[in-house]
């Protein structure tokens, strides 16, 4: 059919996007990890230098707005538009002008609404035929994380859009706090990992690697991608989750089907959905089985914005069903499902 692009992500740089509500441990997080072997090729993007507690680690400024660390890292600070950061970055390294780099990470204010920062890097064609998106990284306060949850919109999407949820400062709260904040974490985001963190002490191979194809390893992972056993027991454990309406509406589900689609039917729908309910599509991934075409298709999209869909090569395994995650607010899952059964999986090509 040749509808649709072949998967280039191994040629492109990865991005982490490391967000967090006010004082919940993102620099902390940061100075630890850079510290890390192997870290020392990253560049990182952050809103000031005098926002963040890095000024020890710098030995040397160019331009004023980028310092190479003491650790060989590059430190950019975002004073214009995040797309123009990004570019120049890039220009950059590709004229000698900075030590060369191989990831990206970004640290958001703690106020941000992650969202944007993952639309561009899905589908703004002037930085995402360089770099791709690899792993939203949030941190959440087990003291004044529900509470954080209750009061603030932007901590509920900081932690709906993570790929990996670390709790911070758990020693300073008691094990009945810092259940109740991963009970609801669950409730929002049934599918990231949670990680209790420890000063901001990890292994940086536990956060990033979270895109669907891993070019260290050469291999798709659809589970670690998509993880739809976390969102089958979830519901398994929870009950029907439309009766959640804590936590903003925000709910988390699966929608899947064991019949290839047709792909112009599943586009109208999405379509549809986007322009009735794109404020309310925090994020939605899938993997796809779609007729006429001889590989899995990959769609990712976070509101209105939808990565152009990529073909893969192959099958990662014998399961060719396709799966399909959303994480949204206001909308039902039985609601989706009738609509998703009578506009796609029961029209036949």
């Amino acid at each position: 059919m040749g509808l649709f692009d072949v998967d280039k992500s191994a040629s492109r740089l990865p991005v982490s996007v490391i967000t967090g509500f006010l004082g919940s441990g993102k620099t902390t997080l940061l100075n630890k990890l850079l510290r890390h072997d192997g870290m020392g090729d990253s560049a990182v993007i952050i809103n000031e230098f005098g926002e963040v507690a890095l000024d020890h680690l710098l030995v040397d400024a160019i331009e004023g707005e980028i310092a190479v660390l003491a650790s060989g890292c590059i430190c950019c600070t975002l004073r214009s538009d995040l797309e123009q950061t990004l570019r120049g970055l890039l220009a950059r390294r590709d004229r000698g002008d900075v030590p060369a780099f191989s990831r990206i990470l970004v640290e958001t204010t703690g106020l941000a609404d992650p969202a944007p920062i993952v639309q561009l890097l899905l589908n703004n064609p002037l930085v995402s035929h360089f770099v791709r998106l690899d792993a939203v990284v949030t941190t959440v306060d087990a003291v004044n994380g529900v509470r954080q949850i209750d009061a603030h919109t932007e901590a509920v999407k900081q932690a709906a859009l993570a790929d990996r949820l670390l709790l911070t400062k758990t020693d300073l709260a008691s094990p009945e706090m810092t259940a109740q904040l991963q009970r609801r974490l669950v409730a929002v985001n049934p599918a990231a990992a949670q990680h209790i963190v420890m000063n901001g002490e990890i292994a940086p191979d536990a956060l990033f690697g979270a895109a669907l194809f891993d070019p260290a390893r050469k291999m798709v992972d659809v589970g670690r991608w998509i993880n739809e056993d976390a969102y089958a027991s979830h519901r398994h454990d929870h009950g029907d989750l439309d009766q959640h309406d804590h936590d903003h509406e925000i709910v988390a589900f699966c929608l899947s089907s064991d019949q290839p689609l047709s792909w112009q039917a599943l586009s109208t729908w999405l379509g549809r959905l986007r322009r009735s309910d794109g404020d309310n599509l925090l994020r939605v991934k899938g993997i796809l089985n779609l007729i006429g075409e001889r590989g899995p298709v990959v769609i990712h999209g976070v509101h209105h914005i939808f990565h152009p869909p990529v073909i893969l090569d192959a099958w990662p395994d014998s399961d060719h069903r396709t799966r399909i995650v959303f994480i949204v607010r206001g909308i039902g899952r039985s609601e989706l499902e009738e609509s998703f059964l009578a506009h796609v999986a029961g029209v036949q090509a």
